[in-house]
């Protein structure tokens, strides 16, 4: 049976075309050598070398396996490296899910220091809400999540890394984009833009509940799927909306932010994955969510 080191000895023979010196390379000692080199011959079925005592020559078939030979191992190094690469988490793929707003404010540090310390892992990134993203999380479509909290999903391993302060959006024509801040109260007449409930409804429950503090229910006059959406809808003078400070990262024109005067929860976002998968390129890409958010 031919094996890997029978090729090795043959490639150091063939390389030198002395099997003196071929043995010193090898760290061993010249009648172990020619006899491995023998019994290759013997299992192959043809010669390797033209023998005199003052030279060693390839055969012709020789010549032709030690191309081949070279092919071999070349490969096999490179499944090897590619091996460890997987391994170490700096190979492969990674499906991504995140809600809309984690693109104005955690997500693209990450990806940036994710893809210039791991660029041989290819990320797939997909925008959905939270209740597709767990959806995908469980039934292994994607396998990392950025999503809105609270996860109550034993089988998935949530951590919140960012937390920020809610803020109003107003059209840029309102009158109250003079205040320096607003109080609840004033919005009560507004018609208000917001998510669907189901979407996260953590959030939205605070939403409501904050007005509601204020003496008021709010009038929504319209939903929409996507923070960039609502935005825009604010933009366009349909109603006002209660939105994470991050989404000031658009830069939408048309529209103005204002602090609230009250306080209020903060929106918070969360990185999940599957408690039971230890792939190294997942816990590959949560070294780097750590050392993003320590940097923030």
């Amino acid at each position: 049976m031919i094996e890997l080191r029978h090729l090795r000895y043959f490639i150091a023979v063939a390389e030198e075309l002395h099997f003196g010196r071929a043995a010193e390379r090898l760290h061993m000692a010249q009648p172990p050598l020619s006899q491995q080199i023998k019994q290759l011959e013997a299992e192959l079925g043809f010669q390797l070398f033209h023998r005199t005592k003052r030279s060693v020559q390839l055969t012709e078939a020789g010549q032709v396996f030690l191309a081949e030979s070279r092919k071999l191992l070349h490969q096999l190094e490179q499944a090897i490296e590619t091996g460890r690469q997987v391994n170490r988490g700096e190979k492969g793929q990674l499906v991504i899910g995140f809600v809309s707003s984690a693109a104005y404010n955690v997500l693209p540090v990450i990806l940036r220091r994710f893809r210039s310390q791991v660029p041989a892992v290819r990320l797939e990134l997909h925008e959905m809400p939270t209740n597709e993203q767990l959806d995908w999380l469980r039934d292994g479509k994607i396998d990392i999540g950025f999503l809105r909290p609270p996860v109550e999903d034993k089988a998935l391993q949530v951590t919140t890394i960012v937390r920020e302060p809610m803020v109003v959006a107003l059209p840029e024509s309102h009158p109250l984009t003079d205040a320096s801040q607003i109080t609840l109260s004033q919005l009560a007449n507004e018609g208000f833009i917001l998510f669907p409930r189901p979407l996260s409804p953590r959030a939205y429950d605070q939403i409501i509940s904050l007005c509601q503090q204020a003496g008021f229910s709010p009038n929504v006059v319209q939903e929409a799927m996507q923070m960039q959406t609502i935005v825009s809808l604010v933009a366009g003078g349909i109603g006002v909306s209660i939105v994470p400070v991050s989404l000031e990262n658009m830069q939408r024109a048309g529209v103005v932010y204002k602090p609230l005067a009250e306080p209020t929860p903060c929106a918070e976002i969360a990185v999940a994955w599957r408690q039971n998968d230890h792939s190294p390129s997942i816990q590959r890409f949560l070294e780097i969510v750590n050392q993003a958010m320590v940097l923030r």
